[in-house]
C-alpha cells in the first residue's frame, strides 16, 4: 500500500555538550519554560521508528527534525528517512531556537514535505496496525472534535491553550460552526465525551478543546493560512528563544481545521492511552502492562519525572516496548 502521507518527528538531545553550550549563551526569564523535561532524551526514540515501520509501513517518508545532533543508532542511509536541521526550514531571524513551539509552527516549510502529514513527538508511539485513513480520510485530517472548557492550571501551558483559543475565537463563532457542520460535532464516535459539545451550545465562543497529546493529522495549507492572517501571534511566539507563557502552538492548526469543517470524525476509543511518567510505581506498572498488552493504538508518554531514578524508570519502559517491538527497524544501524 502506498500513501502520500509523511510523518514528522521532532527530537532534541539535551545531553549534547555542544547544544548545552549554545543554549547557555541566551538568558532565560521567569516566564520561560526551561525545565529539564523539555530537552531530556527518554531513550525510547527507537520504538517510535519501530512502531511506524511495523504498524504504518505505508508512510511515504519520515522527516526527522533535529538541532543538528543525531542518535548514534540511527541509519541515515535509509531511503525513507530525511534528516532536517532547524536551519533547513526555520527563518534565520528565529534561530537558534530552544522553543518547541517555534519548531512546530514552521514545520510546514520543510522542503518536499507532503501536504498531509502526521506530527509525532519523540514521546508518542504507535503500537497497533493502522491504515492511512486512521490519520486522513478523503484527503481530510481525522480527529476528535470535542470541546473542553479551559480550567486554570498551575503550569503556564494553560496560557498557551488560551492563546490558541483566542485566535480561534477571532475568526469563528461556535454556534455558526455547529450550524455549518453539525454531524462532525455531534457524532456517535465521540461517545460520552460528545455530551460536552451539547452542553456548550449556549456559548457563542469556543471555550477550548479536548487535547489528547497524540500524533496530530495536519495540513501544510492550514499553517500557510494561519501565518497569513495571524502573523503577529506567530511571529511573537517564534521570537521567543525558549517556550513562553503566551506562545501559541500547533494545536491552533488542529482547531482551525476542526472549526473550518476540514476533518473527518474519529472514534475517541481508538485514541485513549495518553499517559504521563510519574514517580508513582503503581501508575508506571499500569502503563507497562498496557504497552505489553497493546491495549491502545497510540501512546503519549510525557516526561513528568522530577525526582527518583529516571534512568531506571526509562529502562523499564524500554523493556515493556521490547515485548511488542523486539526487532530493529530498518532505521537502526547494525551495531
Amino acid at each position: 500500500m502506498t500513501s502520500d502521507i509523511d510523518i514528522v518527528i521532532t527530537w532534541v538531545d539535551g545531553n549534547d555538550p555542544a547544544w548545552q553550550t549554545e543554549r547557555a549563551k541566551y538568558d532565560v526569564n521567569d516566564h520561560d519554560d526551561n525545565r529539564i523535561q523539555r530537552y531530556r532524551d527518554m531513550g525510547t526514540l527507537k520504538y517510535v521508528f519501530r512502531g511506524i515501520e511495523n504498524f504504518a509501513p505505508w508512510v511515504r517518508k519520515i522527516f526527522f527534525v533535529t538541532w543538528g545532533h543525531l542518535p548514534e543508532w540511527l541509519d541515515t542511509t535509509n531511503p525513507k528517512l530525511v534528516i532536517v536541521n532547524h536551519e533547513d526550514f526555520i527563518p534565520k531571524e528565529y534561530l537558534p531556537t530552544f522553543n518547541s513551539n517555534t519548531i512546530d509552527l514552521n514545520l510546514f516549510r520543510i522542503p518536499d514535505l507532503s501536504e498531509n502529514f502526521v506530527y509525532f513527538n519523540d514521546d508518542t508511539f504507535l503500537l497497533k496496525p493502522v491504515k492511512p485513513d486512521f490519520f486522513f480520510k478523503n484527503g481530510k485530517p481525522r480527529c476528535e472534535a470535542i470541546l473542553n472548557p479551559l480550567i486554570p492550571l498551575k503550569y503556564h501551558q494553560n496560557l498557551v491553550i488560551t492563546s490558541d483559543a483566542e485566535i480561534i475565537n477571532e475568526h469563528f463563532n461556535w454556534r455558526s460552526v455547529v450550524r455549518k457542520h453539525p454531524f462532525q460535532w455531534f457524532n456517535p464516535k465521540y461517545g460520552a465525551l460528545g455530551i460536552v459539545n451539547f452542553l456548550m451550545l449556549p456559548w457563542g465562543r469556543v471555550p477550548g478543546f479536548f487535547i489528547s497529546h497524540f500524533p496530530s493529522s495536519l495540513q501544510r495549507k492550514t499553517f500557510e493560512t494561519l501565518w497569513t492572517i495571524e502573523s503577529k501571534y506567530f511571529e511573537e511566539t517564534c521570537a521567543n528563544r525558549f517556550r513562553g507563557a503566551l506562545d501559541t502552538n500547533q494545536w491552533v492548526a488542529q482547531w482551525w481545521q476542526m472549526c473550518s469543517g476540514n476533518f473527518v470524525p474519529r472514534s475517541v476509543h481508538v485514541g485513549f492511552g495518553n499517559y504521563y511518567i510519574r514517580d508513582d510505581d503503581a501508575n508506571n506498572q499500569k502503563i507497562f502492562n498496557d504497552i505489553r498488552n497493546q491495549k491502545y493504538y497510540l501512546y503519549s508518554i510525557n516526561d513528568g519525572v522530577e525526582t527518583g531514578d529516571f534512568d531506571a524508570i526509562m529502562a523499564e519502559y524500554a523493556a515493556a516496548f521490547d515485548t511488542v517491538l523486539p526487532n530493529k527497524s530498518s532505521y537502526e544501524k547494525e551495531m
